[in-house]
């Protein structure tokens, strides 16, 4: 696929609020197309509930939604184990792509999520459609996140881990960061997101990915880059995927965790992608 580059300026005032008019309009015009499926994949410290917003708009237009929550995190924190990094995160998503009988995958995986989406996409590549990464990691094979972190972040990060018990004993994690860091300040959201943030297992930042076939194997792929404020740990990424020939490139002027900030803006553009 021929290299797209596309900008989007949205405003992100009143991006939680009720669909716009015309945003409405959309949604109602996208149920008479193709219904399709989507798979939307959390980052760190964060789970299934943070694409509320998204998928109910999605869901609103006629579109298929799961959210699956990463073991050890949201309402699985209780599943927390030593053992639990990047190869069970990819189980986890493919084994709610299989249980479901899914095909024809919108595979969105935001932030962290970006390296969970393309060992599912090269797991199970029959069964996905496309992908796309929300201001996330892109990983290639043998990559760990922690290998494209700025190090003084990574010694920060690991210098903060904490251990956190479940039902297999105690795992290493990293407490989760004020919900600032990911550009939600707005009081109510902050309370909210604040409230279901859990640890993180540090050994999925230190596992390697490993693929057999290319990044998405094959199939077409985005990335969305949240630009309002930008997330610093990405940059590089974005320089990298502007580059590339096979990749489409977007903008999303609002803050990293565009599921809360701009759910209508976000939604908007999943579908017309």
């Amino acid at each position: 696929m021929n290299r797209r580059e596309a900008l989007y300026a949205m405003s992100t005032v009143g991006a939680a609020s009720v669909v716009s008019a015309a945003g409405a309009a959309r949604a109602q015009e996208s149920q008479t197309q193709e219904s399709q499926t989507y798979v939307l994949v959390h980052g760190a410290w964060h789970g299934g509930w943070c694409w509320a917003r998204v998928a109910d708009r999605l869901r609103a237009a006629g579109h298929r939604v799961f959210t699956p929550t990463l073991t050890g995190l949201g309402d699985r924190a209780h599943l927390t184990a030593p053992n639990v990094g990047l190869a069970t995160f990819v189980e986890d998503v493919v084994s709610t792509i299989e249980m479901e009988d899914l095909s024809d995958v919108v595979l969105v995986g935001h932030s962290f999520g970006g390296a969970v989406i393309g060992g599912v996409a090269d797991a199970e590549p029959n069964r996905i459609r496309r992908l796309v990464f929300l201001d996330s990691f892109v990983l290639q094979s043998g990559q760990s996140p922690f290998s494209l972190l700025p190090p003084e972040m990574v010694e920060a990060r690991r210098a903060s881990a904490i251990k956190t018990t479940g039902v297999c004993g105690e795992t290493l994690a990293m407490p989760p960061p004020p919900p600032s860091v990911f550009g939600v300040t707005d009081a109510k959201d902050a309370a909210w997101v604040a409230s279901r943030l859990r640890p993180h297992p540090i050994k999925s930042y230190e596992d390697t990915l490993n693929l057999k076939r290319p990044l998405g194997a094959g199939r077409p792929k985005t990335y969305i880059a949240c630009t309002n404020p930008n997330y610093r740990a990405n940059a590089p990424l974005r320089r990298w995927v502007q580059a590339e020939p096979d990749w489409t490139y977007l903008e999303l002027a609002t803050g990293h965790d565009a599921m809360i900030l701009a759910p209508n803006a976000l939604t908007e553009m999943l579908m017309r992608e």
